[in-house]
């Protein structure tokens, strides 16, 4: 668990991206409904390369900006294609005006393509410094 921000950081019906050592590789994005509920998901749609943190926000209902897949903030399911895959959610906890992230220790579900893809089922930091080192594909 690690504090993502303050209550106050984020508007109702407005979302927050991070992106650093916390989120372990993979950007996520806290938002907070209309009705001060507080929801994180990984920020990549699943359809393809696009941040969900640009999207609109109606309800629990995320809308990529791309090709308008839906998802369902609280289960991460497809509500909308041409999303398949669903979104990886996290756990959130609000104590007081702190707002904390439990990252899922699912992998996340990323695009083909997705300059981030290739970071599917890794989990830490060091997981992913040796990835980074290791030669890709066959040299032959």
């Amino acid at each position: 668990m690690f504090a993502a921000c303050s209550r106050s950081a984020i508007e109702r019906g407005e979302g927050l991206r991070l992106d650093g050592p916390q989120t372990q590789g993979v950007p996520i994005v806290v938002f907070r409904t209309d009705d001060d509920e507080f929801f994180a998901v990984d920020d990549t749609c699943t359809h393809q390369d696009a941040s969900l943190a640009d999207g609109w926000l109606e309800g629990c209902q995320i809308e990529c900006p791309l090709h308008a897949s839906r998802f369902d903030l609280r289960t991460g399911a497809v509500d909308a294609l041409p999303a398949k895959a669903p979104i990886r959610t996290h756990a959130v906890s609000v104590i007081g005006d702190d707002v904390f992230v439990t990252l899922s220790s699912e992998a996340p579900n990323l695009p083909n393509g997705s300059a981030l893809s290739g970071l599917s089922g890794l989990s830490t930091p060091s997981a992913l410094l040796v990835s980074a080192m290791q030669p890709q594909g066959d040299p032959a």
